[in-house]
């Protein structure tokens, strides 16, 4: 899609002016979800914009490229999400949300004589609750329509992240299960992912690295669409306004 680093530099720079808004944009070498890779394992351009409320809720809207292989059309992933988070102590919280997943230009395509079917990929959405104490955090996932297929999943986390200044250490692990990820169902077997990662902040920028993969075993796989075997994924992001970082 052409127009797509113009609509996300627009995304970007939406609440540019606005205290309560914040805008990401990030460039990474692999736009991997729950260890599975939505690119082919080829970098994204992505960005965020956001707004805070004083009561604790908070809305947003996501935007990635993606690529999931030559069976599918669309290549443009577009996310909504909407939050309220509570602090209870100093280190302790408690949050809920959704997020819904849509993909402006899918379409899908019947096969004709010249031309291939393909798969359209579809709208959904996620609701989620996580519980923050200290430096760890664990949330729980649940899609009613995952993938629009008709099949409810859940996905179970937890994560744990340490600041040191301008360096940061991150644990993750999550768990892929439900009806969907059943040995019989869709996502071929229940699944576990994992991350170890750490960054950088230099001004006003944010490097990034990781160790990402899942315990996919004879179903890993290793290019390609939907690769979800052990590798390094690498970002670097800014977040706007740049005033409101303190630099």
């Amino acid at each position: 899609m052409k127009s797509l680093p113009l609509l996300l530099l627009g995304l970007a720079t939406t609440g540019v002016s606005h205290a309560q808004f914040s805008s990401t944009v990030a460039v990474v070498s692999d736009y991997e979800f729950r260890g599975v890779s939505l690119s082919e394992g080829n970098p994204a351009l992505q960005a965020s914009v956001d707004y805070t409320f004083d009561n604790g809720f908070a809305v947003g809207a996501w935007a990635s490229n993606l690529d999931y292989g030559d069976e599918y059309d669309g290549n443009f992933e577009l996310d909504f999400y909407a939050s309220y988070s509570r602090q209870v102590a100093e280190s302790f919280a408690w949050g809920a949300g959704l997020t819904a997943y849509t993909y402006p230009d899918s379409q899908g395509r019947a096969a004709s004589a010249n031309q291939p079917a393909l798969l359209e990929i579809e709208d959904f959405v996620e609701a989620y609750v996580d519980v923050t104490a200290g430096d760890f955090q664990v949330a729980q996932w649940y899609a009613g329509d995952y993938a629009g297929v008709g099949l409810s999943a859940l996905y179970s986390e937890i994560n744990y992240t340490h600041e040191a200044g301008a360096f940061g250490f991150t644990v993750h692990l999550g768990y892929s299960w439900g009806d969907y990820w059943k040995d019989d169902g869709l996502g071929g077997g229940e699944l576990f992912d994992y991350s170890l990662g750490a960054q950088w902040t230099a001004g006003h920028f944010t490097l990034a690295g990781k160790l990402t993969g899942t315990d996919a075993g004879d179903r890993e796989i290793s290019s390609g669409a939907f690769r979800n075997d052990p590798r390094l994924v690498f970002s670097i992001e800014t977040t706007f306004p740049w005033s409101s970082r303190g630099d």
